[in-house]
């Protein structure tokens, strides 16, 4: 017997014990990892023109990210005009509160205008694809009427009806237009290439006429996106979640009239069904002029 084999025989542990000892503590392991949920990128769809019902949902999610430990960075895949001036400026706010935590990062699919621009620039980063339509950042909105007097209809001051004087209109046109402007600002910071004089025109850019400008980080996927975005969080071997069913929500909420309005055939225009004042891209509106 050699003086290896002797060493084994007086051994208090065998061969099999050492082996157990090896083989519990990585089944264990293997065992924990498994109940330890993945590290997740939550994805956010806003395809719509930002209103009352289709900022409800996305709020509700941008909330669910934010409380959800599992998702560790969003992205949000951007195809709207804009939209209402409170209701973008209410998702707005919740992208700043959510990237107060955790990375955010836009990809522009067909167009981000307008309120769509205003909340993809409180994001991290943004990418866009070549033919995406991007920026026209600015306000719109219907002039009141001048004060006028009807027969059957009494009031308690002159402007019960039209709410503001035509000047106090203009005054609130150019302090949300100074204001979407120093939101841009803001969120590009250094990257941004344009004057205020250039931005406050209202163009809409190409992908790449967007990127040259500083609108946009980069030309990309939603692959992409998600890739970047596990990244800045400090992810890897993560999963992609829609952030509409980790919210719970059941289904889209359409507003009972709808957000556009509908011409005389029945056909919905890309006019706001109400006046009032916008962050809104309205394609064609200065041909009618």
């Amino acid at each position: 017997m050699t003086i290896e084999q002797q060493e084994i025989k007086h051994s208090p542990w065998s061969l099999s014990q050492v082996s157990l000892w090896i083989l519990i503590p990585l089944v264990l392991g293997i065992l924990i990892s498994l109940l330890i949920p993945r590290p997740a990128v939550g994805v956010i769809y806003l395809s719509d023109a930002i209103y009352y019902y289709s900022a409800h949902d996305i709020i509700q999610q941008l909330t669910a990210a934010r409380n959800s430990a599992e998702i560790r960075a969003v992205v949000i895949v951007m195809n709207s005009p804009g939209g209402t001036v409170t209701d973008t400026e209410s998702v707005y706010r919740e992208i700043i509160a959510l990237k107060q935590q955790k990375p955010v990062v836009t990809v522009i699919e067909g167009m981000a205008a307008s309120g769509g621009y205003y909340a993809a620039s409180a994001t991290d980063y943004i990418f866009a694809k070549a033919s995406s339509e991007i920026g026209n950042i600015g306000v719109i909105g219907t002039q009141p009427d001048k004060p006028a007097v009807y027969e059957d209809i009494y009031s308690t001051g002159p402007y019960k009806i039209w709410g503001m004087p035509r000047d106090s209109f203009s005054r609130e046109l150019e302090m949300l237009k100074q204001g979407f402007l120093q939101a841009v600002k803001l969120g590009r910071g250094d990257r941004l290439k344009l004057s205020d004089e250039t931005i406050l025109r209202g163009e809409i850019y190409s992908g790449g006429d967007a990127l040259r400008a500083g609108l946009i980080d980069a030309l990309g996927s939603q692959s992409e996106a998600e890739a970047k975005a596990a990244q800045m969080a400090g992810i890897r071997h993560y999963t992609v979640k829609d952030m509409f069913d980790v919210a719970g929500l059941k289904e889209t909420v359409v507003a009972p009239m709808g957000f556009f309005r509908k011409d005389s055939d029945g056909n919905i225009s890309s006019y706001p069904a109400k006046a009032g004042l916008y962050l809104l891209y309205i394609p064609g509106l200065g041909d009618n002029q």
